[in-house]
This record gives C-alpha cells, sequence and structure tokens, in this order.
C-alpha cells in the first residue's frame, strides 16, 4: 500500500513541475507518467539491492526532448529529505549528523547522475549502431 502511495505522489509531483515547464498536452502527460515510472524503477531495484545508491542509479527513463522530460522525470528521485536534513544539521552545528546526511546525499545525487550519463551514452550509441545498419 506504502508503494502505491508513493506513485501516485510521484505522478502528481511530476505532473505539477511537468506544469511548470509549460509543457502540454499529451507530453504532459508523459512527463508525469515519466515520474511516476522513474519512481518504479527505483522501488523495483530497492527490492533487489538495499544500497541507495545502486537504486539512484539505475532509475532514468522517457526521452523526447530530453531535457524537459529528464527533470520531469527526476523529480520524484531527488533527495530532497537528505538535502533539507543535511542543511538542518549545518545550522545546527552538528557536525557528525551533518557530515554522515551531507555524503549520502551527494553520493545518491553522484549515482543519479552516473545513471542518467551511463543511460544517454548507451542510447546514443545503440542509435547509432542501428542507424549504420540501415544504411548498409
Amino acid at each position: 500500500m506504502r508503494e502505491i502511495i508513493q506513485l501516485v505522489v510521484s505522478f502528481t509531483g511530476s505532473l505539477g513541475f511537468a506544469a511548470l515547464f509549460n509543457i502540454h498536452g499529451k507530453k504532459l502527460w508523459f512527463a508525469a507518467l515519466g515520474g511516476c515510472l522513474s519512481w518504479a524503477v527505483y522501488l523495483a531495484v530497492e527490492f533487489i539491492t538495499p544500497s541507495p545508491y545502486v537504486c539512484g542509479f539505475w532509475a532514468r527513463i522517457h526521452k523526447t526532448p530530453v531535457t524537459v522530460f529528464l527533470v520531469s522525470a527526476t523529480i520524484p528521485l531527488i533527495p530532497g529529505a537528505a538535502l533539507y536534513r543535511t542543511m538542518n544539521w549545518m545550522l545546527m552545528k552538528d557536525w557528525a549528523k551533518f557530515q554522515k546526511d551531507g555524503i549520502y546525499t551527494i553520493l545518491f545525487a553522484v549515482s543519479m547522475a552516473a545513471g542518467m550519463t551511463l543511460t544517454t551514452i548507451a542510447f546514443r550509441m545503440a542509435w547509432r549502431w542501428m542507424y549504420r545498419q540501415r544504411r548498409m
């Protein structure tokens, strides 16, 4: 039940950000669906491995103007709570907790970026290979 609520919230959150980015029509729903699917991938990988870094690495979905869909699809994955806690510990000058949550937040963001980068590279390589096969 908790996972279904998370998927609904990721869909509506992505829908809101897609509307904020002035996306209309079918693309608005695809952007929201991308956010929901990216969170579903995160939950599926989390079921297989408890590492949040692996989950962040694998979570990248949908492609068609890349920046618009990428931003909308990754909104549910951004470690906002961890970032908030990190900044809270810094303001409270609790340096041990700040360091612990800060390292988690940075590693999670880096793993998301690595997943997006490697997925984009793989798609481009596959697309070029398919294009070359058609021309021969």
